[in-house]
């Protein structure tokens, strides 16, 4: 939910789920967010820096997975209303401005400038979203992190508390990345479908938080998502922010999937066949990003700094 208070259990997160009338705070719920985080850092390749590898690294980077979710408390209420719109972009309205520019604040003024085109759709930030400007920005602080890494191995000089920055960075990202392969964060379909509905899918608000939370948590076990990621190569992305942005775009081509999946029960109780494979899908979409991109900061932070040019 944007505006659901954020359960600090997973527990009571399920005790909440009949009651939940709107969008639920948690993408993919903790239960998948542990998950993507994991498999992400235990299918990194072995030429990454070993700390990010060990047993520790690993049980961290899963912790760290619903982080971001643990930020929604009303007891901290300017920061739950400063980042709520970073774990979600409603793709269909922010198409309105054009292509996507690469920077938050170009992004802002431009959907600014596209609301006299627009003025019956709320085109601010905070109902649009900002999910893949939070992403980069966190990408790019843990590039930064890799770099200094490799300055104090070369220094030969302490490199711990590096090692701690950079593992929570890699979870911090981890959340967004996961945020972005759950189709209804990337869409005006968050929650119970708008507008003509020929197909009569759900009008009802509940398909967010059943197909995140409560069936993953029901049905799904790393084991069965494992294989689909290792199934892949690490790679290398040569531009991090249209190869997210692809990906966010993806992942919103099944919205109508995801309700379609919705209307067959495909993730009620146990579901069905087509719905766990979908989900599993879904789940390991979000490692194999996670797992790359991981990888590319760290490859690119051996890239020198370009030299200062001067405003």
């Amino acid at each position: 939910m944007r505006k659901l208070a954020h359960a600090a259990r997973l527990s009571a997160a399920l005790l909440l789920l009949p009651l939940l009338s709107v969008q639920p705070a948690f993408g993919w719920g903790a239960d998948g967010h542990m998950l993507i985080n994991r498999l992400a850092g235990a299918s990194l390749p072995a030429d990454i820096p070993a700390f990010l590898r060990t047993p520790a690294a690993l049980d961290a980077l899963e912790y760290y997975g619903p982080e971001p979710d643990r930020w929604r408390s009303p007891a901290e209420p300017e920061l739950n209303a400063a980042q709520a719109p970073e774990h979600f972009i409603d793709i269909e309205y922010a198409d309105l401005i054009g292509p996507l520019p690469r920077r938050r604040y170009d992004y802002i003024r431009a959907l600014a400038a596209a609301q006299a085109a627009h003025p019956d759709i709320p085109l601010t930030p905070e109902k649009v979203g900002l999910q893949p400007y939070v992403t980069t920005e966190v990408y790019e602080r843990l590039q930064s992190a890799f770099r200094d890494y490799r300055a104090l191995v070369a220094a030969k000089q302490d490199t711990k508390p590096s090692e701690a920055e950079i593992v929570f960075l890699a979870g911090w990202l981890g959340h967004y990345v996961a945020d972005g392969s759950q189709p209804l964060h990337t869409t005006i379909q968050y929650n119970g479908w708008i507008g003509p509905n020929p197909h009569g899918y759900t009008t009802e608000h509940r398909i967010h938080s059943q197909f995140e939370t409560a069936y993953v948590h029901a049905n799904v076990k790393p084991v069965d998502v494992a294989p689909l990621v290792a199934a892949t190569k690490p790679a290398v992305l040569n531009d991090v922010f249209a190869d997210y942005l692809a990906y966010l775009r993806h992942s919103n081509t099944l919205v109508e999937q995801t309700y379609q999946l919705d209307k067959e029960s495909a993730f009620t109780g146990a579901g069905t066949p087509a719905g766990k494979i979908f989900v599993d899908r879904q789940l390991a979409a979000g490692a194999i990003e996670l797992r790359n991109m991981i990888y590319t900061a760290w490859i690119k932070s051996a890239v020198p700094v370009p030299a200062y040019q001067g405003n």
